[in-house]
């Protein structure tokens, strides 16, 4: 006959301590002497014992789980991030629940839900678009909840972000600055502030100097219409350089005018990007970016949830982090311009 589940009561018994001292061994935080901990792990580890972490959040009220949402992962930038946000997450005693969501409002709404039927402990949101009472709606529920790489219009929701306004001035000073006078742009997903804030900022880069945008197309952060937008910008009247709205898009772009249409980067054109992705790294590429600091934009979102978890007057806040330009290959580089 199968034995049934070994108990925190017999755990307790073949180490000779009490029952509460077992869940003290197994509570994060608790204080426990380091010489209860090793006999209580001994016998557990003997009985075959494991704590039910369940049975735990119903009695403390905490999961010691955090909901993390993203819309997709073709990006390198965010498998990247999700591995650096849970490494932080879980040496902070927490695990990550990972829900996907599609781009559209309604699709993170009913993610939300389904989330918070998991009792989480809060929320970290990365590329996803969010329907005007969704802060709200975490509020009543009591869960905080962080937007990661996004921001919006709700004081009461915090956002952490590079600085893709001052980002994108960067790389409109910085092909100016190199002698580009037909000056494109191929954007991202239009929903996202991301891709706003860093076109507005390469627009009024342009406008400062006295120039206009030469062309622009849509890619959506997706390759085949980054490809497909490279195309019919190339068709006609083409630029001597293109801004792409990230890394993502710009290895699709750079491989289309080379491999397709038989173009030089730099020599005919020059191509910069945002994220600075590993990828962007590689001879192959050697692109220029715009680089998003991930280490500091997770630490400062780690920081931001737990001290809401922690203490829910905790007031909200918005972080712009500074985002370096980094000089490679793919753009003609000013004289005298150094990294």
């Amino acid at each position: 006959m199968e034995r049934g589940r070994i108990t925190s009561a017999e755990v307790a018994a073949r180490a000779g301590v009490s029952q509460s001292a077992v869940s003290r061994v197994f509570t994060p935080g608790a204080s426990v002497s380091q010489k209860t901990a090793d006999k209580v792990r001994k016998a557990a580890a003997e009985l075959g014992y494991r704590p039910n972490a369940l049975a735990r959040a119903v009695v403390s009220g905490r999961s010691r789980i955090i909901g993390l949402v993203v819309a997709y992962l073709d990006n390198q930038f965010y498998p990247d991030v999700l591995e650096r946000l849970s490494n932080a997450l879980q040496a902070e005693g927490y695990h990550v629940l990972i829900f996907m969501a599609a781009q559209t409002a309604g699709n993170i709404d009913t993610v939300l839900d389904e989330l918070l039927d998991y009792q989480v402990d809060g929320i970290i949101a990365a590329s996803v678009a969010l329907s005007s009472d969704l802060s709200a709606r975490c509020r009543a529920a009591g869960v905080p909840m962080v937007l990661f790489n996004r921001s919006q219009d709700d004081p009461d929701m915090s956002a952490v972000t590079s600085d893709n306004y001052a980002g994108g001035r960067k790389v409109a000073d910085l092909l100016l600055a190199g002698g580009h006078r037909k000056i494109a742009h191929i954007a991202g997903w239009d929903g996202a502030s991301t891709q706003r804030d860093r076109e507005a900022g390469f627009i009024d880069g342009l406008r400062a100097a006295g120039h206009t945008l030469h062309a622009r197309e849509i890619g959506n952060f997706m390759l085949d219409e980054a490809c497909a937008a490279t195309r019919r910008m190339f068709a006609q009247d083409p630029p001597d350089a293109v801004f792409v709205a990230n890394d993502h898009m710009a290895m699709a772009v750079m491989d289309t005018l080379r491999f397709e249409l038989g173009l030089s980067v730099p020599g005919d054109v020059s191509v910069v990007g945002y994220d600075d992705v590993p990828a962007a790294g590689w001879l192959a590429y050697n692109l220029t970016t715009i680089r998003q600091r991930a280490n500091a934009m997770v630490a400062e979102t780690v920081d931001i949830l737990l001290a809401q978890i922690a203490d829910p007057a905790t007031p909200p806040r918005r972080e712009a982090l500074d985002a370096p330009l980094i000089l490679r290959g793919s753009a003609r580089i000013p004289e005298g311009w150094t990294q």
